[in-house]
């Protein structure tokens, strides 16, 4: 545990070297306070507080900038300490490679947390402030926090896998756009594609909803959209969660960060020096 955590030290202190730490930390507030005042307007059309809307706008919001940063700050972890000539040096600590991984997300995933907490905490609290909360808005708040990490944990996982595989740091840049585009955009296209084709057959009833919880952008989106009644109404997508299983979702989210560390760490104990 020492070693994991001497190696999160290093990579933080990279981090805020580095400026990445405050760049997202900006990045959230930005996007979040931004969002979350635009989309406020329906809030007495639809009879919820605009803390319910908001949660609603910043989930939009999150299926599309966490996994962007998460890559961002992952995808030349093992890439750029090649390319630079001290993976040799870093492979020389007395550390297996899986505690350098587990190092290394330990300080992605703290410096994710800290800009979720600013983002959407600074956001949820104007929003209580100005229209009142309610405990199921609260919940909604703690719900998004929470599962943000998670698919935080998800594409920080997945940026360590390429950037083993890539060989370069610009390798691993295209690799990681790539895997932004089809987990983000091009996954939910293809299904829509899918769903308009088939109309009302098999595929659009009973294994379309399966196919698209198995993506961790769209896991999450149904996580928090189906934990609360006023914000799959805010969203449009009341009814969402009568398709699947309460566990699904979460089922989902919860398996990719726990397979792609392990494909990340068999990747890279085949890499050498």
């Amino acid at each position: 545990m020492t070693r994991i955590l001497a190696i999160a030290r290093a990579e933080a202190l990279v981090l805020r070297r580095n400026r990445w730490l405050l760049t997202i930390i900006l990045i959230m507030v930005a996007f979040s306070l931004a969002l979350s005042f635009a989309g406020s307007a329906p809030t007495g059309t639809l009879g919820v507080d605009m803390l319910t809307v908001s949660i609603t706008s910043m989930t939009t919001l999150a299926v599309y900038l966490i996994p962007l940063l998460a890559l961002l700050i992952s995808f030349d972890s093992i890439a750029g300490e090649a390319d630079r000539g001290a993976l040799g040096l870093l492979l020389s600590y007395p550390a297996s490679r899986g505690q350098i991984l587990l190092g290394k997300a330990l300080a992605h995933l703290m410096a994710l947390t800290v800009a979720c907490l600013a983002g959407f905490g600074l956001s949820g609290l104007l929003a209580a402030a100005l229209d009142g909360v309610s405990t199921e808005s609260v919940m909604a708040l703690a719900r998004l926090l929470a599962t943000s990490v998670i698919l935080g944990a998800v594409f920080i996982a997945l940026g360590y896998l390429i950037s083993a595989l890539a060989g370069s740091s610009a390798a691993a840049a295209g690799m990681a756009a790539a895997l932004w585009l089809f987990f983000v955009v091009l996954y939910d296209l293809a299904l829509l594609a899918g769903v308009v084709l088939d109309g009302d057959g098999m595929f659009t009833l009973h294994i379309f909803p399966w196919v698209m919880t198995a993506n961790p952008a769209d896991a999450f989106r149904l996580w928090n959209f189906a934990g609360s009644d006023g914000v799959a109404i805010a969203a449009g997508m009341a009814g969402v969660a009568d398709s699947l299983p309460a566990w699904a979702a979460p089922a989902s989210l919860l398996f990719w960060p726990v397979f792609g560390f392990f494909a990340a760490r068999f990747a890279f104990r085949r890499l050498e020096p």
